[in-house]
């Protein structure tokens, strides 16, 4: 039984990590980067990922490019939460990842974005290139390919935790205050 399990999970992830479908989500400069993977020079189609989503519903693959600032943090996690399961984050960009050059200068912008999301590749260059976000989508590839349903939900509940322990209570309502962010 245990081959025959192993087996359809193998088959899954492999299907998984080659159809991915990202989320357009960019704020700022770094989404230029995000739409140049899309042209002919890089062509990010080779790797099954040519399909940019407006609905959150549709994708499974959240590419955060840019700068989040307190404002936009609850309709990143609502967007994150419509998301279908098993969805995947790609934080790209220096802001995205630690806050940038804005950290020590803005009290509007949020130090990272897994204070928010949970976060699986961090692409922390400012601007990264086209060449480095298909990099970290074949990095992840590779992690889905790999990964089984629980070590997934490891994950996602000691990020969970993590948020719930620094922070209080996560609640049904999005609230960025009850995240800690502010």
């Amino acid at each position: 039984m245990n081959i025959i399990l192993t087996s359809i999970d193998y088959i899954l992830n492999q299907s998984r990590a080659n159809s991915l479908w990202p989320l357009t989500f960019a704020t700022s400069c770094c989404g230029i980067e995000m739409m140049q993977t899309v042209a002919s020079n890089n062509d990010i189609a080779r790797f099954g990922s040519e399909v940019f989503r407006g609905s959150p519903r549709q994708a499974d693959l959240l590419i955060c490019a840019g700068t989040i600032t307190h404002k936009m943090a609850p309709v990143l996690l609502r967007l994150y939460e419509q998301m279908a399961e098993p969805k995947y984050v790609i934080a790209m960009g220096a802001c995205t990842c630690g806050g940038g050059m804005f950290t020590e200068t803005s009290y509007s912008v949020i130090k990272g974005i897994d204070k928010i999301i949970p976060v699986d590749i961090y692409l922390p260059m400012c601007p990264p290139k086209p060449e480095s976000l298909i990099d970290a989508i074949r990095k992840l590839q590779k992690e889905i390919g790999k990964e089984s349903v629980l070590k997934r939900k490891e994950f996602l509940n000691k990020h969970t935790q993590r948020l719930t322990e620094s922070c209080g209570m996560l609640t049904d309502e999005i609230n960025v205050t009850k995240l800690g962010v502010l």
